[in-house]
């Protein structure tokens, strides 16, 4: 096996980026300061073994031990440094990260899939908790540096106003624009296979869907008409709004054709679509469990094949039968227009800022930059990110093809579903895959693929041309934010919800209106739109 691996690094070493496959000025630093030591001249493999500290989340599905995953075991091989793991399931992990710092001592050295914003960078380095990086990245990480260099718009996206750079991003392009496939997040899906059996045709207008939920509820056994989870991010029912409006999606922001930063669930359009919601919610078009159900039993529901409509990232992940599901298209509303929502921060493809970071107990840093670098590479960010090659019994998500690069195994040969099968073996962490990997590196995922058929089918839709992007804020605008979004959120989130389920949008509009201005709306806007203006003035 060691030979095989060695093999593999050197082909991936040789491979160079081509064209990519068409488918598929901050002020200077301050206060905080780095000194980065003089070089030992690491080279990998180790001539001894050295060892880090990393502290990292895994999902629920999968192990807890990552010295179980076959990528850390090759990465171990090939480094000769052993990692002394600290790993939490992935839905206590901010709770568990945040009491380690907070002790402040017994840090690790290395905090992986550490799911920090801004606001957290900057927090903890002006504490002095993490370390700034950007002297490290320039002086021992050429994969990251080479992408920065070549990508300078990301280089800008992680760099904090006081010109550090707090952390290590995660990047994952996937077409471009609106094409690209994180720029719609979650979408309905409907059953056409219920369509075709009852002999309706596709839903075009809000009428047409509801005659359509209808005919679902009193033609076909046991049918949940629609069912969705309820603030739930991507299987939440926001963009069926659209036919109203600006729409909906998780964080409710949106850009209007002027540059103007939106509230969405503010805006006269929601009102509407909310009462239709509940006029389909008194007929019982909705499921009841819409408003209080987890994932497990979203799901559970949907492998039964019971759902009319569902709300999800994609058609493979809830139903027994995705090939019966096809996404539903933006709907012309009362007023005859469509609209299809975009999400925010997606201009740039799918991104996160603070994927990794060193802490201040690192006392090797050049190891530890030159451990994290090699996840910059092409084919090692592949992995990470989806998972690996010739591991005996599992769902492998690649083979290694005899030139090096990697391609997807289709999916009607894994036994489990897409997302299930990457889980296992997936390490996640600070990456980047980038349009021109592809036909390079390695081949587009068929279901992302897929997806992103479906984005482009909505484009013609997508009403509105800008969304909020990824900015670095301030840390006293970061904390004002934070403060206002709470409650600001929380509230309309609830009356959301309550609307919907019990109905008196009509009634109580003027007064939710006056409720999150108290809360803080005004500010928390004005502050957005700060940034954006000054994103949009570079």
């Amino acid at each position: 096996m060691k030979k095989r691996f060695q093999k593999f690094v050197a082909i991936v070493a040789m491979a160079t980026i081509v064209t990519s496959l068409t488918a598929c000025g901050n002020k200077a630093p301050q206060e905080v300061t780095q000194e980065v030591p003089e070089s030992k001249g690491i080279e990998f493999p180790l001539a001894e073994p050295a060892r880090l500290s990393i502290l990292t989340s895994a999902e629920a599905t999968s192990t807890q031990k990552p010295d179980e995953k076959v990528i850390y075991q090759r990465i171990k091989e090939e480094t000769n440094v052993d990692i002394d793991w600290t790993c939490y399931v992935k839905d206590q992990f901010i709770d568990k990260r945040n009491l380690i710092l907070a002790k402040g001592d017994g840090l690790p050295d290395i905090i992986l899939n550490a799911e920090m914003g801004t606001l957290d960078l900057l927090k903890y380095g002006k504490q002095g908790v993490i370390i700034p990086v950007e002297d490290l990245i320039d002086q021992y990480m050429p994969n990251l540096k080479k992408i920065l260099d070549e990508n300078p718009s990301y280089r800008k996206l992680i760099t904090a106003p006081d010109g550090h750079i707090y952390s290590f991003p995660w990047i994952e392009q996937l077409g471009t624009g609106k094409e690209a496939i994180q720029a719609i997040a979650g979408m309905p899906f409907i059953n056409k296979a219920w369509l075709d059996q009852l002999g309706l045709g596709m839903p075009t207008t809000t009428d047409e869907l509801e005659n359509t939920l209808t005919a679902f509820k009193e033609n076909i056994p046991n049918a949940i008409p629609m069912s969705f989870i309820i603030n739930g991010g991507n299987e939440d029912l926001g963009f069926i709004l659209g036919a109203f409006g600006y729409g909906d999606n998780p964080d409710h922001i949106m850009v209007d054709e002027n540059g103007k930063v939106i509230y969405s669930v503010t805006d006269e359009g929601y009102k509407e679509g909310i009462a239709w919601l509940h006029t389909l919610q008194k007929k019982g078009l909705i499921d009841p469990e819409a408003y209080t159900q987890d994932w497990a039993t979203y799901v559970a529901k949907g492998k039964e094949d019971r759902y009319g409509l569902y709300f999800g990232w994609d058609n493979r992940t809830v139903p027994n039968t995705p090939e019966a599901y096809v996404p539903l298209p933006a709907l012309k509303g009362p007023s005859g227009e469509a609209n299809a929502p975009r999400s925010s921060g997606t201009a740039d493809g799918g991104f996160q800022v603070g994927r990794a970071v060193i802490t201040s107990s690192c006392k090797n840093l050049e190891l530890a930059a030159k451990w994290i670098d090699l996840m910059y590479r092409p084919l090692q960010s592949i992995q990470n990110n989806w998972g690996t090659y010739g591991e005996d019994g599992k769902d492998n998500i690649f083979e290694l093809k005899e030139d090096g690069t990697l391609s997807h195994i289709p999916l009607d040969r894994l036994s489990v579903s897409p997302w299930e099968a990457r889980t296992a073996q997936m390490v996640g962490g600070p990456l980047a895959i980038l349009n021109s990997y592809y036909g390079t590196y390695v081949t587009c995922p068929p279901d992302a693929l897929e997806r992103m058929e479906f984005v482009k089918s909505y484009v013609k839709d997508m009403k509105y041309d800008m969304v909020y992007p990824n900015v670095f804020m301030s840390q006293e605008d970061s904390e004002l934010l934070a403060q206002y979004e709470t409650g600001i959120k929380q509230y309309a989130e609830q009356k959301k919800a309550e609307w919907i389920l019990k109905g008196g949008i009509e009634k109580e509009w003027d007064s939710y209106l006056e409720k999150l201005d108290q809360l803080g709306l005004q500010k928390y806007l004005e502050i957005k739109q700060k940034y954006l203006d000054a994103y949009l003035s570079e």
